[in-house]
């Protein structure tokens, strides 16, 4: 099967970028923020990003274009002696499976808003209505999926990377045109100053574990989803600014959702520890108050939409290159098979709050907890330290040298040996730590 290529670094940013700006970004972060102490979570997620999303999205890269395959078949080129590691690149299917099994439910809700506010039926909207109409989930649900299916019938660069682009151009105008309009909203400040000044005092240890599994799941690290593209790319440009350009723009994306979302709240005095329910809520309610609120709010779900399929193709994508190694499918068999199987599997998120009675946490939690919990605080922490101890030791993996060469191939920044001693050491011991806290805090 001839590996296919993406045809142009703007392209490969764009889809990078694309699998990391996503409804993490713009619906999970707000709301992670809002019940984590505002500016003090933003400090953290910033600090976890440059510490352990950086080297990690960087050995992803590395690996992927090394092999020149899929998270299923990394392993069996770089290191094709020791098949233990092989069981990761399962691990990493699965995980992208998983994520997905949620992630288009969420997805679908983007389209339900999207319509309704274009429609102007946003009178009896709310996020507990929504999730408890099992007909809204599922049908929603499922044009998420066979959207998302149907561009990736087409080859890489005319479909995947041709949509990305023009997705995430129109994404960036619209959230900078939304973030300006609020700014001129009464109260404002007051959203600002809870967003951007920390209370250092509100740091705690479920805050910090928090902005980690947060991080991760931005940059959907430790998974393979950055991997998957890395093996797409050709040896022009050197791995660790590629990562720096993906992780700022992954960053500008989620500071501008807070910067809209925040000052909303301030402005028209409502709840910034809603939950999940943050961007639904309290967006729908702002709209309704606002002149033109229409028009705003289609234009506001309209960025959301776009953030959540730019994340929803990157990551299907990774399934089905994972799925089409595995069995020699084409593109469209390859589609139509991961398609079908993905529908099946989100069917659990989209009748978990009614039809299906699953509360694995408690009376309150559904399957979209479930999935959350098996994707965000185990399989991308626990992959990205596999990852890390992978790329770091040669005796069981793959190795430093190896990675450095690598990853320093091409024009641009360069991995030093002086750096060595972080990733080495720093990365993976952290990794744990935080992984530990994030348990304990549950």
């Amino acid at each position: 099967m001839t590996r296919e290529k993406i045809g142009t670094r703007l392209g490969f940013i764009m889809l990078s970028a694309g699998c990391a700006i996503g409804c993490g970004n713009v619906w999970k972060f707000p709301w992670m923020a809002g019940q984590n102490g505002g500016g003090a979570f933003v400090v953290m997620y910033a600090i976890c990003l440059l510490v352990l999303g950086l080297p990690v999205m960087t050995m992803e890269f590395a690996i992927g274009r090394a092999a020149q395959a899929s998270p299923v078949r990394i392993y069996h080129k770089l290191t094709p002696e020791k098949k233990a590691w092989r069981l990761h690149g399962y691990l990493a299917l699965v995980g992208n499976i998983c994520l997905m099994a949620f992630y288009t439910t969420v997805t679908g809700w983007m389209i339900y808003y999207l319509v309704s506010f274009i429609t102007g039926n946003i009178d009896q909207l709310g996020y507990t209505q929504m999730v408890s109409n099992p007909v809204i989930n599922v049908s929603y649900m499922a044009i998420a999926v066979m959207v998302g299916f149907f561009i990736l019938t087409f080859n890489l660069q005319s479909g995947l990377e041709k949509v990305t682009k023009y997705m995430l151009s129109a994404l960036l105008v619209l959230m900078i045109v939304l973030a300006v309009k609020n700014a001129t909203l009464p109260g404002a400040i007051e959203g600002y100053k809870f967003y951007l000044v920390p209370d250092f005092s509100a740091i705690t240890p479920s805050v910090i574990a928090a902005a980690m599994n947060q991080a991760f799941f931005t940059l959907s690290v430790g998974i393979g989803s950055m991997a998957i593209f890395g093996s797409y790319i050709d040896k022009e440009r050197s791995l660790l600014g590629e990562s720096v350009n993906v992780i700022v723009l992954d960053s500008f994306v989620a500071i501008v959702a807070g910067l809209i979302i925040f000052p909303s709240c301030a402005s028209f005095d409502l709840e910034v520890t809603a939950g999940p329910a943050l961007l639904f809520d309290t967006m729908t309610e702002v709209f309704r108050n606002m002149a033109g609120g229409r028009i705003w709010g289609s234009a506001f779900f309209l960025f959301m939409v776009f953030a959540a399929f730019s994340t929803e193709l990157a990551v299907c994508e990774n399934i089905l290159a994972c799925v089409r190694e595995l069995l020699g499918l084409s593109r469209v068999k390859g589609s139509v098979i991961c398609g079908i199987g993905v529908l099946f599997i989100s069917l659990t998120t989209a009748l978990g709050f009614t039809v299906i009675p699953f509360h694995p946490f408690g009376p309150e939690s559904v399957f979209l907890d479930f999935w959350d919990f098996i994707v965000s605080t185990n399989l991308l922490p626990l992959g990205a330290l596999a990852i890390s101890i992978f790329c770091m030791n040669g005796k069981i993996g793959w190795g430093w040298e190896n990675f450095m060469k690598e990853a320093n191939s091409g024009k641009g920044l360069k991995l030093k040996n002086w750096m060595r001693p972080i990733f080495y050491y720093i990365l993976p011991v952290c990794i744990l730590i935080v992984y530990v806290l994030g348990l304990l805090s549950m």
